[in-house]
């Protein structure tokens, strides 16, 4: 509270409006403690707590998960998820890309101050579908996939091979149609396109 009280000094804020922010953090039952008996995500939520006094509009957070443990980062994302349901834009900046794409609904991606790309998280990740497959002839498996569609993308991970199929195609048609041409899959399995894997494509190229 005491710090709190501070941060309210600097921005000419009511100490009226503490409890509130306390409260939304989820920190109202620990306000008289002494910040050092606080745990780290602890401290992240009194940080948040800090930027939200005065009720701003906009809300700009700086790896907010850095550090945290598994419960710390999950308590912090479900805080920021709660503020953004009060009708706050949050602007959030990470390098822990899986949580950029539990968390926000838009997303930039910068190199050397240029941007990249910017979109809606799902556009982002675009249209299409990973499937993971491996059958005992590669070759012909290979041979037969680009003959379903020749928009289909294969790349070679280890003894497998990853299919970015356009959304249209589901993993059963492809997994049918393999059959029909005598070839039985040994591992099939869909694979999540995710916000890293897209970082890395769109960063180096």
């Amino acid at each position: 509270e005491k710090n709190l009280k501070i941060c309210a000094d600097i921005k000419g804020v009511p100490y009226s409006d503490i409890d509130r922010v306390l409260e939304l953090v989820n920190l109202h039952q620990r306000k008289k403690s002494a910040f050092k008996t606080y745990s780290l995500g602890m401290k992240q939520r009194l940080a948040v707590a800090s930027a939200l006094l005065g009720d701003p509009e906009v809300l700009l957070l700086d790896e907010p998960t850095n550090g945290l443990d598994p419960q710390g980062i999950a308590e912090t994302r479900k805080l920021i998820q709660k503020v953004a349901d009060g009708g706050k834009t949050i602007i959030l900046a990470s390098h822990i890309l899986d949580e950029v794409e539990k968390v926000c609904t838009h997303v930039a991606i910068l190199k050397k101050g240029d941007l990249m790309v910017q979109g809606r998280v799902d556009e982002i990740l675009g249209d299409e579908n990973l499937l993971e497959i491996k059958a005992e002839n590669m070759e012909r498996l290979k041979t037969l996939v680009l003959a379903l569609n020749p928009e289909i993308k294969i790349k070679k991970e280890a003894d497998k091979f990853i299919l970015s199929i356009p959304k249209e195609i589901s993993n059963q048609e492809v997994n049918r149609y393999l059959f029909e041409q005598g070839i039985v899959l040994t591992h099939l399995a869909s694979k999540k396109k995710n916000l890293e894997k897209q970082f890395l494509q769109i960063t180096n190229q």
